[in-house]
């Protein structure tokens, strides 16, 4: 698995991360392998959130990867907080209470990565400080970073927080390419110009903020996946042919699509399928052409002006 630097930091993280959302669909035996693979594949980087099953998926996970201090040392994880019934909570109180639960439930002293899930309004960012200075200083949280967040809700608590914010994760597919699409149409009058997310883009790239994609198969919001779906006939026919050239699956395509543009992006995949997992982290291996890329993207329906 080719590695990379998460952000600004000097952690080294492969450019594929798993998504643990789904691991509690699995029994005790299928997580056990599920995770064995992927540390086979060099896929080490493990995305959690409070939120996941309830808490279980964190548990799951702990239990299905035998945790103790020595596979710890061999593996990164990132998880997220903020997301409750009904709201959402970036207090001091909750993001402390929220790591504590999310540590026990992983079994380990201390997380690589703490994303803030989902922007709170009611955000006071001098306590998201004091909460991230307590978790850094006690050893809790090793690195910081968002989701889903726009440039001026960065800038916001970067107005408190002293800590670079390393991460956002954000949704970002071949069919959910607004970031992109954007930036094509600079000064047009069509709806593809229309600027939905601050420019994140171009703020992370220039802010060195890595950009995980969440979601890399979805079109819509869990809509259902692009891939050998009727409803993107031309998109699919253009994968296809561009995996059989490089003999690897469409989904190693899709994959490799987001980790053609140079902003460095990690995508997160969710499959708790093994062999999907293989493919995905193949997609390391894969560079493809600016022509290729475009193709893809042209495939989809955008339009370039």
């Amino acid at each position: 698995m080719r590695t990379m630097k998460l952000g600004n930091s000097t952690l080294e993280v492969p450019v594929v991360a798993v998504g643990c959302m789904r691991i509690n669909s699995l029994g005790k035996t299928e997580s056990e392998r599920f995770v064995q693979t992927a540390l086979e594949e060099g896929a080490n980087f493990f995305d959690h959130a409070d939120i996941y099953g309830g808490g279980t998926c964190e548990e799951i996970f702990a239990d299905a990867i035998h945790m103790n201090a020595n596979i710890r040392e061999k593996i990164i994880l990132q998880s997220k907080c903020g997301i409750r019934k009904g709201m959402f909570d970036f207090s001091k109180e909750h993001i402390l209470e929220s790591v504590d639960g999310i540590l026990k439930r992983l079994k380990t002293d201390y997380l690589d990565i703490l994303l803030l899930h989902r922007p709170d309004t009611l955000v006071e960012p001098e306590e998201v400080a004091e909460a991230f200075n307590l978790l850094e200083s006690s050893g809790k949280v090793r690195h910081f970073g968002v989701s889903n967040q726009t440039p001026m809700q960065i800038q916001l608590l970067k107005k408190s927080v002293k800590q670079p914010l390393v991460a956002n994760q954000l949704q970002l597919s071949i069919t959910n390419a607004t970031m992109i699409t954007q930036g094509f149409n600079v000064n047009m009058e069509n709806d593809a110009a229309v600027n939905r997310d601050g420019l994140i883009l171009d703020y992370c790239r220039l802010n060195d903020i890595t950009i995980q994609p969440w979601s890399p198969f979805q079109y819509g919001f869990f809509e259902g996946v692009f891939l050998d779906n009727d409803k993107f006939p031309e998109l699919n026919q253009k994968i296809d042919e561009i995996a059989n050239k490089y003999e690897v699956s469409n989904t190693t395509i899709a994959i490799a699509w987001l980790l053609r543009h140079p902003a460095h992006m990690q995508p997160v995949i969710g499959t708790m399928n093994i062999d999907r997992l293989k493919d995905c982290c193949k997609a390391s291996e894969v560079q493809l052409t600016r022509e290729e890329w475009y193709g893809i993207y042209r495939a989809a329906g955008n339009v370039l002006p």
